[in-house]
């Protein structure tokens, strides 16, 4: 148990063991949090840092790596059919030339007579472990009593928690397994099938952007990602826009007039004509005008009034995705930025764990949100944060979470959702504005749940109107916030920079102005006509995927689900994970096969990009579907959790890549 003595954390199970302590981290930084966090007097040595029976030392992210083929075999350096497929029995690895001075410094200190406790304190994750794995795997550690700490933040408390509470490391075993299956995955499927298309297709390629010779990289979840945008483009590019016309009616009494749009029933003249479009519009100005003539002078009435008060909650808190994808909405930045800024406010203490795919948080951190309140209320001195905190304090909102919808342990695996931790002020002051602003999205997504529901007004009305022997219909709604409950606290006024906020207030005079007169309405009551006229209209095309909205398309399995909450409900098998998924658009743009605008953060594909796209559709269309990329994602989920053993994924696996190799090859 750890507990403070002399301002100095110590083991009290150790107390007579002369053992010592070795906690390794992922980076220096972290490694120096955890070295305050422990109280004792360390001395810094070349690194690493020592202090009585504690060492603290540190990776640098990647100290190991996969071995390229021709470590197994030079005559594997070159590309050709014979060497393929290239699927050794026993994978090698080795050091990473640029770290492997940190690399020694870590296994002199592993292998040290007098350490005899490991505490794994990399990032809480799959890569994280892989991390940990691999140096150990290298070093050949042995006799020594390995911890795994698993932290949400990196406050104090937790960190001591993390030591506190650490499992044997045995108990992470199934996690590392998936985590070397992973790299085993991408490392086969991306030299295989690179090597293969680039020897049949390279010269066709190379001459297609005229240069001297080209290479094709493909990559498990690159390739996938790269034909969602292909697709979409070519959807876009293929789309012709087609008009037709909608018919409005005016209608009114002496309070004053509404406007409603005509849609096709089974009552109607025009049902099942072929002079519609769709259900609400006609192919052709002149017959909808023709149209109108046969309404002329007969009576519209109301025949349907439905009057409801909707109320709408705050929406669940942020995982990576979601403030990935509201960061490229507002402040026009790639996920990899936002990634970049979420990790460095977590390193300040700001936030919990960013790489996070749950949007909800435990019950047992339900229990003591509180802190997390408190600690903003006293520590961020920001006068909007501090007047939503106030409102709440004067109007005794609960801050009781448990029987909500953001309180739920099944949807959380490694970690729960980002919130501010309500520590680390200190270093809040010396960020840039952009990750100050950033840092304030994160906290009023989380004081938004403790807000009262937004409450509206809403009414739908439906008119009939005769048609000799038909009848025609006619129908609107107006809409209008009574209350705006968590929006106060969302929306705010808001001093960041959003160049893409909803002008939701823009038409607010003439929208309740509009739902008083259609709240006066009666049922079976008769209305004045006013006016039909016809509207023009037009289908648009599908809109192109900005680097928000494809990693939400990415964390769906290629779907792009605009509704949140819905988006949350259907959420399966992504493709990637979100430690990764914006490192994988980085890459195809830095390979030039898409382009991301700066300005827009619109994704579009470059010429080699489509070049690509059409050999991988021509000979392995599969690895373009975002289906099987998930299922490759499920697969290595379900080897973390034990319902799978890892020789069967790895069976599946090279079974996939003989059949294809089989059928590429003969087709070659």
């Amino acid at each position: 148990m750890l507990q403070e003595n002399n301002n100095c954390v110590i083991d009290t199970e150790m107390r007579d063991i002369m053992g010592k302590s070795v906690y390794i981290a992922e980076k220096p930084s972290v490694a120096q949090e955890f070295a305050k966090a422990l109280h004792v007097n360390f001395t810094r040595k070349d690194g690493y840092l020592e202090g009585g029976d504690h060492i603290v030392t540190w990776c640098v992210g990647h100290l190991v790596t996969m071995s390229y083929p021709d470590a197994y075999d030079p005559n594997l350096k070159r590309w050709s059919f014979d060497t393929l497929p290239f699927i050794p029995k026993e994978f090698k690895y080795e050091v990473i030339p640029a770290v492997a001075k940190q690399f020694n410094i870590v296994k002199d200190i592993l292998t040290r007579d007098d350490v005899e406790y490991i505490y794994v304190c990399t990032d809480s994750g799959r890569e994280g472990e892989y991390i940990y794995r691999l140096v150990e795997q290298m070093i050949g550690v042995k006799n020594k009593d390995r911890k795994r700490v698993w932290i949400d933040s990196q406050t104090e408390e937790e960190i001591q928690r993390g030591i506190r509470e650490a499992k044997d490391e045995k108990e992470y075993d199934s996690l590392a397994d998936s985590a070397y299956l992973r790299a085993k995955e991408d490392y086969l499927i991306g030299i295989n099938f690179s090597r293969l298309l680039s020897i049949i297709y390279g010269k066709k390629v190379a001459k297609e952007i005229n240069e001297e010779k080209a290479s094709i990289s493909i990559g498990r979840v690159m390739t996938c990602v790269l034909g969602m945008v292909v697709s979409r483009e070519r959807e876009i590019r293929n789309f012709v826009k087609t008009k037709y016309y909608k018919i409005i009616g005016e209608f009114g009494n002496d309070d004053g007039t509404f406007k409603a749009e005509w849609k096709v029933n089974d009552k109607s003249k025009m049902f099942e004509s072929t002079k519609l479009y769709n259900e609400s519009g006609f192919k052709k100005e002149e017959d909808a005008k023709e149209f109108i003539k046969g309404l002329a002078g007969k009576k519209a009435i109301i025949t349907e009034l439905k009057k409801s008060k909707q109320k709408e909650n705050a929406p669940l808190l942020f995982n990576l995705a979601e403030i990935q994808n509201e960061c490229t909405k507002r402040f026009k930045i790639k996920p990899d930025e936002t990634l970049e800024i979420i990790q460095n406010l977590y390193e300040k203490k700001l936030v919990t764990y960013p790489r996070t795919d749950a949007r909800v948080i435990s019950t047992a951190v339900a229990k003591v949100i509180t802190k997390n309140l408190n600690g903003i209320a006293k520590g961020f001195k920001d006068e909007e944060i501090q007047q939503y905190l106030k409102k709440m304090s004067q109007e005794k909102y609960s801050t009781d979470l448990l029987k909500t919808k953001y309180v739920n342990d099944s949807k959380i695996t490694d970690h729960y959702a980002l919130i501010p931790t309500g520590q680390g002020f200190e270093n809040y002051d010396k960020l840039p504005d952009l990750q100050k602003n950033v840092y304030r999205l994160i906290v009023k997504r989380f004081l938004a749940i403790f807000y009262p529901p937004a409450e509206y007004n809403k009414v739908s009305v439906t008119i009939e109107v005769e048609n000799g022997q038909n009848k025609e219909e006619f129908s609107c709604s107006g809409k209008v916030c009574l209350n705006p409950g968590y929006l106060e606290a969302l929306k705010g006024k808001s001093t960041e920079s959003t160049q893409n906020v909803d002008k939701t207030q823009e038409n607010a005079d003439d929208e309740v102005d509009s739902l008083a007169i259609l709240a006066e309405l009666k049922k079976g009551k008769e209305v004045d006509v006013i006016n039909y006229e016809t509207k023009e209209a037009q289908t648009n095309p599908p809109t192109r995927y900005n680097s928000g909205s494809m990693i939400l398309a990415m964390e769906n399995a290629g779907k792009l689900i605009e509704d949140e909450e819905l988006r949350e409900q259907i959420k399966g098998a992504g493709i990637g994970t979100s430690a990764t998924r914006a490192e994988i658009m980085k890459k195809l743009e830095r390979i030039q096969y898409i382009q991301i605008n700066d300005k827009t953060q619109i994704i579009t594909p470059t010429q080699k990009g489509e070049i690509i796209y059409d050999i991988v559709n021509n000979s392995m269309p599969d690895m373009l579907n975002p289906k099987l990329t998930a299922s490759w994602e499920k697969g290595l989920d379900m080897v973390a959790k034990k319902e799978i053993q890892s020789d069967e994924f790895m069976g599946k696996l090279e079974k996939y890549i003989h059949s294809k190799f089989n059928r590429l090859v003969v087709k070659y």
